[in-house]
């Protein structure tokens, strides 16, 4: 059986129950001594470290939320100085302020480690070549896989998202044996490969590592049978760390938690209270052994449940379902976060548009496409057909620039669009007819 930290993965519940604790009341110490929020929600609670004596003692601490870290924009979460911070990744910031993230030096060798660990679950060795068909930069994905595999000491391939064909070419030439990119994107290279007249025969994958948005078992079946490969998912968040939360193993029953490095909870996101192990909510995570910027109980608004089973990997890690959805109204496409209120801050920048819209997300081949339909104002729509046109290419220029992906906008004429009297249905998802 393949490990990348076998004393560490294999742990008894009791020694991992123990170094959480020891681990939860150190960060929260740090936290509290170097992070002046945390100081005040601690503050304001009449909480300490110190009521910390026990694992379930973490309840009676605050929730931490996305917004926290945007209105402490850019370093106010960090709990070293700057110059101990050796990576800043961040969001695109377009709902606002982005959120920044920092680490040092000895956080990339935890993440390095943590996302090895997942990989070789997933079958990766040394031997391997790891074709990395996510998109390099701020975003963490790349990155966090890219310096694993080479941790491992596989040969990395950084070939970036995008040009297919030519993704194809190199998996030939160079024989890459590992896919590292999203589920959409390898079922887009699978109908890639069918429109060259290529098989799974033709290339020389056996593993793909997807991730960064939900996916389920018939995605999982066509991948591994188009491609020749044994297909897992993996988890994280960037906030938390990256990828490197969570992943399966080669058995594809449950993500395996590096908990020995996050305390996972699952809470009823209505009221907050923690629900016993088995039962599906809300995950909230707590970083156990990050320096640069810890995180006491993060609500990641991703849905799924705790437990813990006789893995025939050997690994004795508590497991979490693959996520069911999410508490907000984020729709990921492509892998790309989506909001409804990105879309709203776009159309209040013209007035030739109304503030009504209907969101539509449908398949084109493998792959997800937006559509968004615009109500525009009688004075456009009586206006002449050049207007139009030109008012339609620049609200899809700027959505572009804000969303991250390019989505297909109709104007519709005024009045069309059905207006709610309750909570507004915004997003009508076809991707799975």
């Amino acid at each position: 059986m393949n490990y990348w930290q076998k004393d560490e993965e294999t742990m008894s519940i009791d020694e991992i129950k123990q170094l959480q604790l020891e681990r939860l009341q150190s960060v929260l110490y740090r936290a509290y001594e170097n992070v002046s929020f945390y100081k005040k929600k601690f503050n304001e609670s009449n909480l300490s470290p110190d009521d910390c004596r026990k694992l379930s003692d973490i309840s009676k601490f605050p929730f931490t939320y996305k917004n926290d870290l945007r209105d402490n924009y850019p370093y106010g979460m960090f709990a070293v100085p700057l110059r101990d911070i050796v990576r800043i990744h961040s969001s695109s910031g377009t709902t606002g302020k982005p959120t920044v993230v920092g680490y040092t030096k000895n956080d990339l060798e935890n993440w390095k480690d943590l996302v090895a660990r997942i990989m070789v679950a997933g079958g990766v060795s040394k031997n391997d070549i790891v074709h990395i068909a996510f998109t390099y930069g701020l975003f963490t994905g790349g990155f966090g896989l890219h310096y694993a595999a080479e941790h491992i000491g596989a040969s990395v391939i950084p070939v970036s998202s995008g040009n297919t064909k030519r993704q194809i070419m190199i998996m030939q030439d160079y024989r890459s044996s590992v896919l590292v990119s999203t589920p959409s994107y390898a079922l887009h290279i699978a109908e890639t490969l069918e429109k060259l007249n290529l098989t799974k025969n033709d290339i020389h994958l056996k593993y793909a590592l997807l991730g960064s948005e939900p996916w389920g078992e018939k995605i999982r079946e066509e991948v591994e049978k188009k491609l020749g490969v044994i297909a897992t998912d993996n988890y994280g968040l960037s906030e938390v760390m990256g990828p490197g939360v969570s992943g399966e193993c080669i058995y594809k029953n449950g993500l395996h938690i590096n908990e020995d490095h996050f305390y996972v909870e699952i809470i009823d996101p209505e009221t907050g209270e923690v629900l016993p192990e088995g039962e599906k909510g809300e995950l909230v995570i707590t970083t156990l052994t990050r320096e640069a910027m810890p995180l006491i109980r993060y609500r990641t608004r991703d849905i799924t449940r705790l437990y813990r089973d006789n893995c025939p990997c050997g690994r004795r890690l508590i497991k979490m379902d693959k996520p069911s959805g999410r508490t907000d109204d984020m729709v990921i496409v492509n892998g790309v976060n989506v909001f409804p209120t990105q879309i709203e801050e776009v159309l209040k920048q013209f007035d030739e548009t109304t503030p009504h819209y209907m969101v539509f997300l449908k398949k084109k081949g493998k792959l997800d496409m937006l559509e968004i339909d615009i109500e525009m104002t009688e004075n456009l729509f009586f206006d002449e057909m050049k207007k139009q046109k030109e008012i339609l290419e620049m609200v899809t220029e700027r959505m572009f620039n804000v969303l991250g992906i390019k989505p297909k906008i109709k104007f519709v004429e005024p009045k069309s669009i059905e207006r709610f009297e309750g909570k507004a249905k915004r997003i009508v998802d076809l991707r799975d007819e």
